[in-house]
């Protein structure tokens, strides 16, 4: 199955793609940065400093602290990440819909043999490291 990734370069700098979302969806999921970080297979500190770098892109932040409570603190999602996953993901279904035709026109050139020998071979997905997936760099694009 031919898969297509997404990376959204902003301007003037800072970018999100598969991976910050991801984190982000798993914090929606775990209420914290270090059990998201750690179902993708991320240190806490890479985690955080995504998470960090998300909330200096945005005017408004992603995701806040929750305080107290009887289960201690955590990390939600606020409305606006929301919005953020919402956005990113109505861009890759459009995005994949818009470009079905020349994706398959493109998989049927394959040579079916590719890698069929060798099963290192590097097809640019990083799915071996989830944290160098494309869009998690904290560059700022």
């Amino acid at each position: 199955m031919t898969r297509m990734r997404i990376r959204i370069d902003f301007q003037p700098g800072g970018s999100i793609g598969p991976g910050k979302i991801m984190l982000l969806e798993r914090i929606r999921e775990t209420g914290s940065i270090s059990a998201a970080g750690r179902a993708l297979g991320m240190s806490y500190r890479r985690a955080w400093l995504l998470v960090d770098d998300l909330n200096h892109i945005f005017r408004e932040p992603v995701v806040s602290a929750a305080v107290g409570g009887k289960h201690g603190g955590g990390t939600v999602l606020t409305a606006f990440g929301e919005q953020v996953i919402d956005h990113y993901r109505a861009v890759e279904r459009e995005a994949r819909v818009a470009t079905a035709h020349r994706l398959a026109a493109l998989q049927a050139t394959v040579n079916p043999d590719y890698g069929a020998a060798d099963k290192t071979v590097d097809d640019g997905s990083f799915a071996g490291d989830p944290g160098l997936q494309p869009g998690c760099e904290t560059t700022g694009g």
